[in-house]
């Protein structure tokens, strides 16, 4: 039996901004954001020069912002995000081209660099699969250190996350879909990639 699959970035591809700016100020609110993106403003430089890691510089912010946050709390609030604001970014053509796949047999997948607390309810909502950033937890408090578990879901990482969980030769028909360059090793997987296809 033949089988397909197709694989989604998130941010930029199936929403019109990027969640992890839209989740700080829905879970922070307006001006403690900017005033946490002024006070941090040297290490995103720093990162646009690239003299320090993508990584490197998602922790300084996820911590500045969430350090030491519970995770029931945190997640409460990723939820409700998911519920009422997802919903208002996302791409029409977007979600139509996933239901059309999945209409036509496809396992659907999204793979994102932003953490799957707030896409994983979206996510089962659609039916689909999902690889994502994953937050380190102090087990013992269960709360959020502000790092990353592993590496950031971004680049590289998203083929090696792909190839960690899917056999891709099993597979007669592999589309991807992605909007930067941290997708276009993704991209490369596919025998249909679509950069930027729902502009």
């Amino acid at each position: 039996m033949s089988r397909s699959i197709a694989f989604f970035d998130f941010d930029g591809t199936i929403t019109t901004k990027d969640t992890l700016l839209e989740f700080i100020k829905f879970s922070k609110g307006t001006l403690p954001f900017y005033l946490g993106f002024a006070l941090n403003s040297p290490w995103l430089v720093a990162y646009r020069l690239k003299l320090i890691s993508n990584q490197a510089a998602k922790e300084r912010i996820l911590t500045w912002f969430f350090g030491k946050t519970p995770l029931k709390a945190f997640q409460e609030t990723c939820d409700r995000f998911s519920d009422q604001e997802i919903p208002a970014l996302l791409r029409p053509k977007a979600v139509q081209e996933i239901r059309q796949l999945q209409e036509k047999g496809f396992e659907v997948v999204i793979v994102s660099a932003s953490p799957e607390n707030w896409l994983r309810k979206w996510t089962q909502s659609m039916d689909l699969k999902l690889i994502a950033t994953k937050l380190e937890i102090k087990e013992v408090k269960q709360t959020l250190t502000g790092k990353i578990q592993g590496i950031n879901c971004h680049g590289k990482e998203k083929v090696r996350r792909i190839q960690e969980a899917y056999t891709l030769e099993d597979y007669h028909a592999i589309h991807a879909y992605g909007d930067t360059s941290g997708d276009k090793p993704m991209l490369a997987l596919a025998q249909h990639p679509f950069y930027k296809p729902f502009r």
